[in-house]
Order: C-alpha cells, then structure tokens, then sequence
C-alpha cells in the first residue's frame, strides 16, 4: 500500500466529521446544482414557445428518468464491484468489470434506441383519451407532436448519457470526483448556452423550435461523454480499458446486476410514478401536467444538493461501519440530516412565499398560475420530512439494507401516492390532488424511522463508542 492510498483510506476514520462531510459531498454538491440549474433554464425556454410545448417536454420526463435509472443503476452496480476488486488488488476482475461496464452501457443505449424508433408516438398517444381527442383535437395533436420530435431525438441519440454515466462512475471508483464535476458541469452549460440558439435560431443557427432544445440537450451529453472517456484515458490509471476485454463475461456482469438491479428498480419507480401521476392529471387538465413538469424542475434545485450531499455521506457511513466506529457513523448521520433538514426548510419557504414568481418564470399563463400555485404550496409541505427520508434511505444502503430503501420507495410512490392522488382527483378535485404528496412523505417518515431503529438494534447498538 503506498502513502497516498493510506491517507486516503485513513481520512475516513481520522478526518473530523464536519471537514471530512463537506470535503467528499462538495464536488457533487456543485455539480449536481448545475444540472438542476440547467433543468430549471431548459425548461423556461421551452415554455417561451407555448404552453402546450411544456407540457410535450413534461411528458418525455419519465423517459429521460428511465434512461437516468438504467444508466445510474448499471453504474452503481460497476462502482461496487470495480472498488471491490482494486481493494483487493485483483486489477484483472477489475478491468473486466469497467470493461464490461461500457459494454452494458451500450447495450442499454440499444433498448432505448428501439424505443425511440418504435414506440414514441404510442407513448405519447397513451396520455390522452379518444374523448380528449375529440374534445380538443388541435391542442392535444401540438403536444403529441412536439412531444414526439423531443423524445425521439433525446432517445435515439442517448448513447451519451448512457457512456458519460458508466465513465463517471469509473471515476468515481477511484476517487476522482473532481472530473465527475468537471463533465457534468461542462454538459449542463453547453446546453444551456445551446438552448436559446437551437430553439430559436440565434447566430445564424436555424429556428428548430422543442427539436432545438433536444438536440441541445444530446450535444451536452455527447461532450460531456468525450470529457468522461478522455479523463479515464489520461488520469485513471488503475483501470485499463481495450476493445479486446470489452466482450460479455457473464460472471461479471452477474455481479454488477446483483448490486446494481436494486438500484434501477429504486430509480425507475419515480418514472411509473410520474407516467401515472401524467395520466391522473391530464384526464383533468394538461396545464395541470406543465404545472406538475415545473414543479419537478423546481424541486431539482432543492434536493440535488441533498444528492450530492448523500454521495458524501455513503462511503463515510460504510467505511465507519466496517472499521465499527459506532460514533463516527451516528455523528455523520446527525449532521447529514441536519443539512439536509436545513435545505429543505430554506426551499419549502421559497415555495410559500414566491410561488407565483416562480411560475412567471416558465411564461405561466393565468389558468396556471390558478392551478400551480396552490400546487407549490401544497406539495412543499412534504418538504418538512423530506430531507430527514432521503438521508435515512440512503443510511440504509450504506450499512447494506438497499431492500429498506426500495421499500420505502414502493411505498411512497407507487402504494401511496398514485391511489391517493386517483381517488383525491375523482373526490374532491385538482387541489386535493397535491395533498398526496405530503401525505406519501409522511409514511415514508414513519417507514424510514422503523427500520432506522431495526438497523440501529441489529448492527448499531452492539457497537463500541
């Protein structure tokens, strides 16, 4: 073992809590509060074209959260088993699965490049009833539309964001977060400086209109992909990665699917969720739909520092639990939830008391600034418990109870929120509907307190201070 790996495993156990927190959670803290600036001014261009055009992009969302699950999922799974073989200096099973990484990042690309060709427009013909139809032909027709020249592009061309994510991950294995920073961040910048051009034909660039804001959003991708493959090249020597071991080997990818199913399970149910909450809503309205697609690039903002802080805090806890520092883990977790708790309670007062200037940003018509509203201030109610939830669930994959985390998922948005938000609409109307957003995090709060103590009782307590 060489100095330098010595301090850097030995950092985990010595740094004060505090400094060692902020030092590994603030690159991704950073970097993911540029992607969700770039959610936030992706979205206030596409509403400058209509209404109708937002609710189109708001649509394509769970898709683009699938893709996110799949690729995300993959990567975790990679990340476990790569760090795992470099601890134990077996490099071969650790090129193989960096290698065999890749491969399955590609091949993931194919599925959704299949989608796109095959299944958009049923997709988004799915959202909308032969009554709606008939009802409002013209406007349904623009958000089917623009709908599918959005997605189409965004899956067709995803290759990026498959490999950018697989090659973040590789980094991240070996602890060079500061170019995971440097690729998200130079992605999310080129497209927003690419949005306003692309969408409406500035410098020369013709009027591409939501097809302007996909192809922007791809190009990103595609940079921040070559960014991610070069850094592995030139910086990441502990792997090596050749054409020649990018072939199946399925005990390798076994593994990775062992860690990193879970994982794409986890994520992708805030996909069903969305598609179904879509559904709910556009039965009622489709501004309801742009309302609920705002909302969720509003809240980027809020809880993509949490992420970023829980990438900090996991390898904190587990590496204090297998060296069996009981106090180390319990300081970190204290102070995870309080940042977090702090963060969410900042942004539930700006979801109080500036909800309408926060619609006026996406050109809100008066029909939506009716529905968002309330919207806002209902759904930022669960704010209060938010926080605490996202911490503790990630407490539990640290400590090696990813099954809790997943239950807690299920539960809030697929056992909870979907049957509550179907029977508020048909009860008591679109305002009731975002109660069930609160409502879902409370469970989640009760959840995530109950196998909090059962971890605590069965792993923690036995501990010596």
């Amino acid at each position: 073992m060489t100095a330098t790996q010595k301090t850097q495993e030995n950092k985990m156990g010595t740094m004060p809590v505090k400094q060692l927190l902020i030092t590994m959670s603030l690159p991704m803290i950073i970097s993911m509060l540029i992607q969700a600036l770039y959610n936030i001014v992706d979205s206030i261009f596409v509403s400058q074209i209509s209404e109708n055009t937002l609710t189109a992009v708001s649509m394509a969302f769970p898709i683009q959260n699938l893709m996110i699950a799949v690729a995300a999922g993959t990567g975790v799974g990679v990340n476990a088993l790569l760090s795992r073989n470099l601890g134990e200096k077996n490099f071969r099973s650790a090129n193989l699965a960096a290698n065999n990484g890749i491969l399955l990042a590609i091949c993931s690309y194919l599925l959704f490049l299949i989608f796109g060709l095959t299944m958009v427009e049923p997709y988004y013909l799915s959202h909308f009833s032969e009554e709606e139809l008939l009802i409002d032909p013209e406007g349904c027709q623009e958000i089917i539309t623009a709908g599918i020249n959005y997605l189409r592009i965004c899956t067709v061309f995803s290759i990026g964001i498959f490999v950018q994510i697989t090659f973040e991950r590789l980094l991240m294995s070996t602890g060079k977060t500061f170019y995971n920073m440097i690729t998200q961040g130079t992605g999310a910048i080129i497209n927003i400086i690419l949005d306003p051009i692309l969408i409406f034909g500035y410098l020369g660039f013709p009027k591409l209109g939501v097809s302007g804001a996909a192809i922007a959003t791809i190009t990103g991708q595609l940079i921040a992909m070559s960014l991610g493959i070069i850094f592995n090249q030139k910086k990441n020597k502990e792997i090596h990665l050749t054409l020649r071991d990018m072939k199946p080997h399925f005990p390798t990818i076994g593994a990775i699917y062992a860690v990193g199913l879970p994982s794409i399970i986890m994520q992708s149910i805030g996909s069903i969720m969305t598609y179904g909450m879509n559904r709910i809503l556009n039965l009622i309205t489709p501004t309801a739909v742009s309302v609920f697609g705002i909302y969720f690039k509003l809240q980027s903002f809020i809880f993509m520092p949490i992420f970023g802080l829980n990438n900090g805090m996991v390898p904190i806890v587990a590496y204090n639990y297998g060296a069996r520092n009981k106090k180390r883990i319990l300081d970190t977790i204290r102070l995870s939830v309080f940042i977090a708790v702090g963060i969410m309670l900042f942004g539930l007062l700006i979801f109080q008391l500036i909800p309408g200037l926060l619609l006026k940003l996406f050109e809100a018509s008066d029909e939506m600034l009716t529905i968002g509203i309330p919207a806002l201030r209902t759904i930022s109610i669960s704010f209060l418990f938010a926080g605490y939830c996202i911490i503790i669930s990630s407490v539990f994959q640290a400590l090696g109870n990813g099954v809790y985390s997943l239950l807690v998922s299920v539960f809030r948005q697929l056992i909870v929120i979907l049957p509550a938000a179907w029977i508020l609409a048909n009860q008591f109307g679109l305002r009731a509907v975002w109660y069930s957003f609160p409502l879902a995090e409370l469970v989640s709060l009760g959840l995530c307190t109950f196998f909090l103590f059962r971890i605590y009782q069965k792993k923690l307590k036995q501990m010596e201070n």
